[in-house]
């Protein structure tokens, strides 16, 4: 998905698991040996050790220390193990990660791109796992040893990772690698400037895609986060950026993403750059091809009298988000509440399915509505507004699974916010009885088959 999101933004690459190059395997789950090999080495050099807490341990003791008023933190616990001690636990079995070794006292330096030098206390740094009891490495270990064997030179991550370089720089010289240079880039915010989230914009490529935004559009918007063209040109392309990018020039106040604005600039590229015989081709390949169409008439061929019946009965499936309200919602047997809980709980478990099928989506949902005790009619019912912005349509999760993914999801928090949206109170309390609901699903499968 990542790969066919970057191609149809015009974007390529010279190396990666798909076209081969000097540094693979370029997939971090065909490199666990590699990485078996440097977190030893770490531990044989001292740089690192085995941690034996148990996860209860560990969450005792946070609540400790922030009861302290503590910054919660990894307490060393394990670092007093004798040689001998290590050796018993690891011949008896325990579970165990290995963690990194961090200094109590100074001060970590390092400069970035944008920011110059940046100093962090090591007291306010963690000994970060770096093996998890799985065997899985984190992101720590993995990146900084991936980057260092494929010669990476430089590291441009988002701001939020500012405070995991005092990490990186330890391991890096606890190895006795030269750092590449590091980057910070700002985060992109919501028009209200919180940070930018699926809650309140979609931000899946996917979603622009099948929304019908043409990539050069989506290219050009995402190259004005946080930088401008030197003659402050909005609409440029990929080339022209190219042309005339400095990442010394990007500016760190956090850019905000406005889905007005970008419809905007795609109107700009549709009216300014496409002919008629170009425009017809775009939407051809945008939906109405015969690819998607086949896939739909199954879903309404039964219903179908006269072709002019068809246009109305697939609208839903070209559309964006349905036009609906609150008062969309009323339902004789569900009350206002219930509709949201339906709407919050869906959203949840839709976030979580890797696998996108129509069996898939009725046995999620289905347990879902098992487990609030509702027939999955009336379950099914703030869905079907959701999806289809009216009670009735084509089979749902048919419909769903035609309709993909990227597009559910943003559906259904659209009518989530419609519906009235949720409290941060209740939002707490229904994450408590959500992952109950969880939790009994595990314990008894069989009930959900």
């Amino acid at each position: 998905m990542i790969f066919d999101s970057l191609r149809w933004l015009g974007l390529d690459w010279s190396e990666g698991p798909d076209v081969g190059g000097d540094y693979g395997p370029y997939r971090q789950s065909e490199r666990m040996d590699i990485y078996q090999q440097y977190v030893m080495e770490l531990v044989e050099k001292g740089h690192a050790f085995y941690c034996f807490a148990t996860p209860k341990e560990l969450d005792d003791m946070r609540k400790e220390q922030m009861a302290r008023g503590e910054t919660p933190k990894y307490d060393g616990r394990s670092l007093g193990l004798s040689q001998a001690d290590v050796q018993e636990r690891l011949a008896d079995g325990m579970p165990y990660v290995i963690r990194m070794k961090v200094p109590e006292e100074g001060t970590c330096k390092f400069n970035d791109m944008l920011r110059g030098e940046i100093e962090i206390p090591w007291a306010q740094i963690d000994m970060q796992v770096l093996l998890k009891t799985d065997g899985m490495p984190t992101y720590h270990l993995a990146n900084v040893v991936d980057d260092h064997l494929m010669k990476i030179s430089h590291v441009i991550r988002g701001e939020e990772w500012i405070n995991s370089a005092p990490k990186h720089q330890l391991l890096y010289q606890y190895f006795g690698w030269e750092m590449p240079e590091l980057c910070h880039l700002p985060l992109l915010r919501n028009t209200d400037k919180s940070k930018l989230s699926k809650r309140k914009n979609p931000t899946s490529i996917n979603y622009y895609r099948e929304m019908g935004y043409l990539p050069e559009a989506v290219i050009n918007y995402l190259g004005r986060m946080g930088w401008s063209m030197p003659n402050e040109a909005e609409k440029f392309t990929l080339n022209e950026m190219l042309d005339n990018f400095d990442i010394k020039n990007v500016h760190l106040g956090g850019p905000v993403f406005d889905t007005e604005k970008l419809d905007w600039l795609n109107g700009c590229w549709i009216r300014e750059d496409l002919n008629d015989a170009e425009f017809a081709t775009r939407v051809a390949d945008w939906a109405i091809n015969r690819d998607n169409l086949s896939r739909m008439i199954p879903l309404i061929k039964e219903r179908v009298e006269k072709f002019s019946d068809i246009a109305p009965l697939i609208s839903f499936m070209l559309s964006g988000m349905p036009q609906i309200n609150e008062a969309s919602f009323e339902h004789k047997k569900l009350d206002s509440e219930t509709v949201r809980r339906v709407l919050q709980y869906s959203s949840w478990r839709l976030d979580t399915l890797r696998h996108w099928t129509r069996d898939g989506l009725y046995t999620e949902l289905n347990q879902i509505a098992q487990s609030m005790d509702l027939k999955l009619k009336d379950f099914l019912s703030p869905l079907f507004i959701a999806i289809a912005g009216s009670p009735s349509a084509p089979p749902l999760f048919d419909a769903m699974a035609i309709l993909g993914p990227d597009m559910v999801r943003a559906r259904v928090r659209h009518a989530l916010e419609a519906a009235g949206g949720v409290s941060k109170k209740q939002l707490k309390k229904w994450d408590k009885d959500y992952l109950q609901i969880c939790a009994n699903r595990e314990k008894h499968p069989e009930e959900q088959a």
